[in-house]
């Protein structure tokens, strides 16, 4: 955590979902474990679901997902970690006149332990911002239940939900798209694909699909692009049971069979890069496209440290804390 100032000024924290220590079986695994046993994520029963996750998935999962970092590990730990702590820093100069920290809700910085180190401070407002743009109960609710565990009923702490539409937001993506096309051109067709989640969680009313819809569009009408030259994709499916579609493999597999050769590719779900991003997409996402016929998949990096990206969480952070003052 950074340098604590005074304790009469608020605290922010930016929070990620998570990565392990490092790109080995043994961290991998520490951290899958506990991001799998987290109820939001895995709503199973212990008794069905701890068997299965901890001599089956777990055992034979981990070191592929530690094959995988490693190709994509930063001096200085994992991208997600690397650009996370960036961005804290950037939105820290932004906002001098408060704190601003960052946690993991699984792995470390853990956020349950910044969370009780920020209220045993004394800090007179807590504001959390999960780097979750589109609200989802397997993610930011997660985060919630950890806000409500370390506060109970002390009032201090508050949580924003969301801010997929946000206008500062949709510009600094928009101009992202924007600066990737003024060096490389632009691709045949814009395909934003976000992370997905299982189809009956949708169907039992989480906002996601729809969040995720809404940006999508918002971003397209900043970038004055008609619907038809845009595409919204799912990636990151996991297990048999259905989820949100289109898939973004499949759909890439149909763009390369019909004819595409060049497409960019956003992933405007994603605060900063990471295992997902670099690897699922830039990498394994592009070789499918390329073994159905395409020739070339230009993947547009996540806003990361950018200046606007900073400007824009601060800016949101600012007039959260003022409409509880």
């Amino acid at each position: 955590m950074n340098t604590p100032p005074p304790t009469s000024v608020p605290a922010v924290v930016l929070v990620n979902l998570g990565t392990p220590d490092a790109p080995t079986p043994k961290a991998v695994r520490r951290y899958l474990a506990e991001f799998l046993h987290d109820y939001r994520v895995v709503a199973l029963t212990r008794w069905l679901w701890c068997p299965i996750l901890h001599f089956v998935i777990l055992p034979f999962r981990s070191p592929r997902v530690a094959k995988l970092y490693a190709g994509v590990w930063m001096d200085g730990g994992s991208p997600l970690a690397v650009h996370t702590a960036r961005l804290t820093e950037a939105v820290q100069r932004e906002m001098p006149e408060a704190r601003v920290v960052h946690a993991m809700r699984y792995g470390n910085p853990s956020l349950r332990t910044v969370l009780e180190q920020l209220r045993d401070a004394g800090h007179p407002q807590v504001q959390v911002l999960p780097l979750y743009p589109q609200y989802s109960t397997t993610t930011t609710a997660s985060v919630g239940d950890i806000v409500d565990a370390v506060f109970g009923t002390d009032g201090r702490a508050r949580m924003r939900a969301d801010y997929h539409v946000d206008p500062a937001w949709v510009d600094a993506v928009a101009a992202s798209i924007r600066a990737h096309w003024d060096v490389h051109g632009r691709g045949e067709r814009l395909l934003f694909s976000f992370h997905g989640i299982p189809q009956r969680l949708a169907d039992a009313g989480d906002p996601y699909p729809q969040q995720c819809r809404a940006g999508c569009d918002a971003i397209v009408r900043a970038l004055g692009l008609r619907e038809d030259e845009a595409m919204l994709t799912f990636q990151s499916r996991f297990g048999r049971e259905p989820w949100l579609q289109p898939y973004t493999d499949e759909t890439l597999k149909a763009l390369g069979q019909n004819g595409v050769r060049t497409i960019d590719v956003v992933c405007p779900g994603f605060a900063v890069d990471c295992l997902e991003t670099l690897e699922e997409i830039a990498l394994q996402n592009a070789e499918i496209f390329h073994e159905h016929g395409g020739q070339a998949l230009r993947y547009i990096p996540c806003l990361n440290d950018a200046p606007d990206h900073a400007q824009a969480l601060a800016a949101l952070v600012r007039r959260d804390l003022a409409e509880r003052s």
